[in-house]
């Protein structure tokens, strides 16, 4: 049977298309340079406002996480992790990651992210702020992310939401590199199916920041009531979202013997390390 489609569906689907590829050809082709980026967008009016909502929502899941290894994957320039009561804090970095801050009981170190220096089954909890949209193979830092988790370690992310209005701005100004728009953002089903094939359940997702993004500190302030207007009437809408899984355990895999808190983390191939407080060699 031959269905001929009218000017206006065809119009249609040409719309639909080009979206498509425009939303597909915005993503950072130099990762390290992007990160560094968007490392200095947070120093602004509107990275320090989001940076705030994001704080609050990532501060109250942290804190019902227990374990006794903790690792944040990327720039370590974040106050949740002192909500943690994980007594063993990791922020693992690479080159282009700077202003790193003291936080109280955290050990700073490098390493790839495609090969994580972290050994298989160790780590109970992995944090993943705003590091999917700027690396160049996201699978590949989600597989080795489920390859350190233990069963029924928690995994939680933080990513900008491509619908909505950081979306919107995205798709008219991606094209100038500039963060944090250089970034691929991801929705958060796509995301979820990702976990699912790698074996996990999403636990909770949370919708933050509905002010428009735009670069006024002003505007923030008298915007701020639109929190709470967003998060009751248009919660998907958020300008960004936070995403705790939980990895589910495999019926094939054998019960290990011995005390669980005789676990021990061995870490192969660190570039480079710092176990004081906060300090990270220059």
């Amino acid at each position: 049977m031959r269905v001929n489609l009218s000017l206006s569906d065809r119009g249609c689907e040409t719309t639909l298309y080009t979206m498509k590829r425009l939303l597909q050809a915005y993503h950072c082709s130099d990762s390290e340079q992007a990160r560094r980026a968007l490392s200095q967008w947070c120093t602004t009016p509107l990275g320090q406002a989001v940076l705030e909502r994001e704080e609050a929502v990532m501060r109250g899941a942290i804190s019902r996480l227990f374990g006794y290894h903790l690792l944040q994957i990327g720039e370590g320039r974040r106050g949740f992790l002192e909500a943690s009561r994980i007594s063993h804090r990791m922020v693992m970095v690479d080159e282009c990651d700077c202003g790193l801050r003291d936080v109280e009981g955290v050990e700073y170190l490098r390493g790839d992210s495609a090969n994580l220096p972290i050994a298989s089954d160790s780590i109970d909890v992995v944090v993943l702020p705003h590091r999917l949209e700027y690396e160049s193979d996201p699978h590949q830092l989600l597989r080795e992310v489920d390859r350190v988790l233990i069963p029924e370690g928690h995994l939680l992310i933080s990513c900008f939401n491509p619908l909505s209005q950081f979306g919107l701005r995205r798709l008219l100004q991606g094209w100038r590199g500039d963060a944090p728009w250089s970034g691929h953002f991801f929705t958060p089903m796509r995301i979820k199916d990702w976990l699912s094939l790698l074996g996990f359940d999403t636990v909770q997702l949370q919708y933050y920041f509905y002010r428009p993004p735009v670069q006024h500190q002003a505007a923030m302030l008298r915007l701020e009531r639109m929190e709470g207007w967003g998060g009751r009437f248009c919660s998907p809408l958020g300008g960004a979202y936070v995403l705790l899984a939980k990895k589910r355990v495999s019926t094939l895999t054998p019960i290990r013997t011995g005390w669980r808190n005789s676990r021990k983390l061995v870490t192969i191939g660190v570039t480079g390390t710092s176990a004081g407080r906060g300090k990270h060699e220059q």
